[in-house]
């Protein structure tokens, strides 16, 4: 007999660990290789992993709900002894030795009373303690100090467990209410969590506000979609919604005012970060989804018009709300466009998907008394939400920029112009 260790796959898209979100197979089960033994899920994707070999699991790696680092041991396998993996020596810390104290000098005069020795005291590790990016971005939100977190992972390496643990065991400021359910956060909800958290924890975000009229735009969008109804070309392309005319109007913005169409790594170059502006514009649409929160992407958003824009933004809304999306369509977005549809309220600051710099939020169309040319009528007013990262946009562009997309919006033809 023999041993066969599979180890997490490199999934692609440069992540470093995934989610077990669901076992296929527990210890003690015959598995045939290409039989599927997990699902796990990245900040991209699931992915259905499948068995390398033919044998009996004997051990897996982690529990559903924990993370696997990329190259950790996924599942062991006893095989029939035809393949064969050898078991990794464990990684060792070095833990400096402890040194000795130096003997106190003798008194002169012999004390009247036994004093104790004094105590040793260990030099602490000076080695960084072992744990996933995510366990260290969680041990940064809650302002814990890792290398007080006793570890409990294969070679030393800090959970989420031991995350729990620690914070309960140094009094945790929530008190549980009877009557109440505790949901573990896993899966999307947990991969939402964390990346909001990081892009409210590190991006300086500012809001702005604008109110537009509607009222042309919504004239010139009923009109459009009556005179394509009547035309051969029915029943083959979806009617307009006001999304595409709000990514003509991003598409036409950003030539003028590209510090909009960026992202920024500010990891990169040694702390400060890099800024790229991108010449393709590929727009984030971010849609609620049964899975959660999750922002497909229209990408060359400059190169469609209003009714190809239509198009893309059904195909991709519906594959993303049935789960057939392909993992390239959720990343790669330059700027972001975010609604809530007939439901959207009167305002709202939408958090910025790093690692852009930008996020527009339209909100609800109210039907509103205005003054024009002294006399009072109604037209159809909506606010437009906008977030920006204050290290790459200043206020002043902002405000310029989402003016622009106001003219736009408020004289439809001008979005039809070159």
């Amino acid at each position: 007999m023999g041993q066969y260790i599979f180890k997490m796959p490199d999934i692609g898209e440069g992540v470093t660990e995934a989610e077990i979100t669901e076992w296929h197979v527990k210890v003690g089960d015959k598995v045939e290789e290409d039989d599927p033994v997990c699902d796990a899920m990245t900040d991209k994707a699931t992915v259905e992993l499948t068995a390398p070999a033919t044998g009996v699991v004997t051990s897996v790696g982690c529990a559903a709900g924990e993370i696997m680092a990329i190259g950790g041991d996924l599942i062991i396998f006893e095989t029939d002894g035809n393949v064969e993996s050898p078991i990794p020596t464990p990684i060792k810390m070095e833990v400096p030795k402890k040194e000795k104290p130096k003997p106190a000098p003798k008194p002169k005069t012999k004390p009247k009373t036994k004093t104790a020795p004094a105590p040793v005291i260990a030099s602490a590790p000076s080695s960084k303690p072992l744990a996933s990016p995510a366990v260290r971005r969680r041990a940064e939100d809650q302002d814990i100090d890792l290398s007080l977190v006793p570890a409990s992972g294969k070679a030393g390496q800090i959970t989420h467990k031991d995350l729990d643990a620690y914070a309960k065991g140094s009094g945790s400021s929530l008190q549980k209410l009877a009557g109440g359910t505790e949901i573990k956060v896993t899966g999307m909800r947990r991969i939402i969590a964390e990346r909001m958290s990081e892009s409210k924890r590190r991006i300086p975000h500012f809001s702005y506000v604008e109110a537009i009229d509607m009222t042309e735009i919504e004239r010139t969008r009923v009109h459009l979609n009556s005179i394509r109804a009547n035309s051969i070309q029915a029943g083959h392309q979806p009617k307009l919604t006001l999304m595409p005319f709000f990514m003509r109007a991003i598409v036409k913005a950003v030539k003028l005012w590209p510090q909009c169409n960026a992202t920024f790594d500010d990891d990169a170059n040694g702390g400060p970060g890099i800024i790229t502006q991108h010449n393709s514009v590929h727009i984030g649409m971010a849609a609620q989804t049964p899975g959660g929160l999750m922002v497909p992407v229209i990408r060359h958003a400059e190169s469609l018009d209003i009714w190809q824009l239509a198009v893309e933004i059904a195909r991709i809304g519906e594959a993303a709300k049935t789960g057939s999306i392909a993992p390239a369509e959720l990343s790669g977005s330059t700027i972001s466009l975010t609604s809530l549809g007939k439901l959207a309220g009167i305002m709202a600051t939408p958090v910025i998907n790093r690692p852009e710099v930008a996020i527009l939020c339209p909100n609800k169309i109210v039907d509103t008394p205005v003054i024009e040319n002294g006399q009072m009528v109604v037209r159809k007013m909506m606010n437009f939400s906008t977030s920006f990262d204050h290290r790459v946009v200043d206020g002043f562009h902002a405000a310029e920029m989402v003016a622009y997309i106001k003219g736009l919006l408020e004289h439809p033809a001008t979005l039809f112009l070159d």
